[in-house]
């Protein structure tokens, strides 16, 4: 796939809908999904968790109201969310407050590890960045509450997701494909970018809605937000063109087995993989990988602590630095010098 305007949209499903475009990117279906459940699980039985108290929340030092318009700070609320500072602005990616990831409120994946802060103590939020319509990262509770509380922000989501924010409330929704951006307030260019994963929030409905990455641009600041992805050849075309990045925060839990979620979720040998594809890129300017998609919901097969115990193992055999992987604990806030 290439990344030229001028190319056909390869990820567009002939006759409506989306899809990944690469040949190793097929899906599995359902009568996998039971052969894992169902089959697998009586084989091999998970192995154990650890107790969630051994998950420590850290006090958010985020800046209240905004921060300054030449200072950028990231906060961790869990899993995919968190709270962006950049060019004065307050921007939220793919926020859920609620207690379980799952249409109903008393089934589904729970938390194992409260949000980072409370709800009631975010800033004003100016900017809304969705990735793709999954409970775990596009929660319904959360974003009527939003929507509620701050009428004027403006939301970014991928192709189709649009009419989902507007019927919760939600007003100024501005819809990307990948490659398009989007000037928010503060000068701040947004941009989405490919992911290889799928879309759906109910069997009937799988893949009508598009799935994206996000870019944020500024003057003196870079910000590169994967969303919920697989490995795929396009890293290093993002960084190439949206590039190069100070900030990028990847994927890297909920990958086991790896046969069934390779071609969805990136684990920690491929978070390095796509950060070599992008390292050409970045021409020895410093990036910062922050890791996420792991500790809060339990989705998969692998113990809660391994993601990022095996991350800081990966990241060190393959030479990077220690002081530019930030594994965040839930809430804590990280200040980009």
């Amino acid at each position: 796939m290439t990344a030229s305007p001028s190319s056909p949209p390869e990820h567009h499903r002939p006759g409506g809908g989306f899809q990944n475009p690469w040949p190793a990117s097929q899906l599995h279906g359902f009568r996998d999904f039971l052969k894992w459940t169902l089959v697998e699980r009586r084989r091999n039985p998970r192995r154990p968790d650890p107790d969630p108290s051994s998950f420590k929340l850290a006090t958010p030092q985020f800046v209240k109201p905004r921060a300054a318009p030449d200072k950028t700070t990231l906060t961790w609320v869990g899993h995919s969310t968190f709270l962006l500072q950049l060019a004065a602005l307050n921007i939220l990616l793919d926020p859920i407050w609620s207690k379980r990831a799952s249409p109903v409120q008393f089934a589904g994946p729970a938390r194992w590890v409260p949000p980072g802060f409370a709800f009631d103590d975010l800033p004003p939020i100016d900017v809304v960045v969705l990735s793709h319509d999954h409970y775990d990262h596009l929660d319904a509770g959360t974003i009527r509450r939003l929507a509620a509380r701050y009428p004027a922000a403006q939301w970014l989501a991928p192709l189709g997701v649009g009419g989902f924010l507007r019927h919760r409330g939600a007003r100024d929704i501005l819809e990307r494909d990948w490659w398009q951006a989007a000037q928010v307030a503060g000068g701040v260019e947004v941009t989405a970018g490919p992911a290889q994963h799928f879309s759906g929030r109910t069997l009937g409905r799988r893949n009508q809605t598009l799935w994206c990455s996000w870019t944020f641009r500024t003057e003196d600041r870079s910000v590169f937000f994967a969303g919920d992805t697989a490995l795929h050849p396009e890293f290093g075309a993002i960084a190439r063109q949206l590039g190069p990045f100070d900030l990028a925060i990847l994927p890297i839990g909920a990958y086991e087995p790896r046969w069934f979620m390779g071609t969805v979720h990136m684990n920690p040998e491929d978070c390095i993989k796509a950060v070599a594809q992008m390292a050409p890129a970045q021409d020895g300017k410093r990036m910062i990988v922050t890791a996420s998609h792991w500790g809060t919901f339990k989705l998969t097969d692998e113990p809660m602590d391994e993601p990022p115990a095996r991350m800081r193992q990966e990241w060190l055999t393959a030479g990077h630095s220690a002081d530019d992987l930030w594994i965040m604990k839930h809430g804590e806030t990280r200040r980009l010098d």
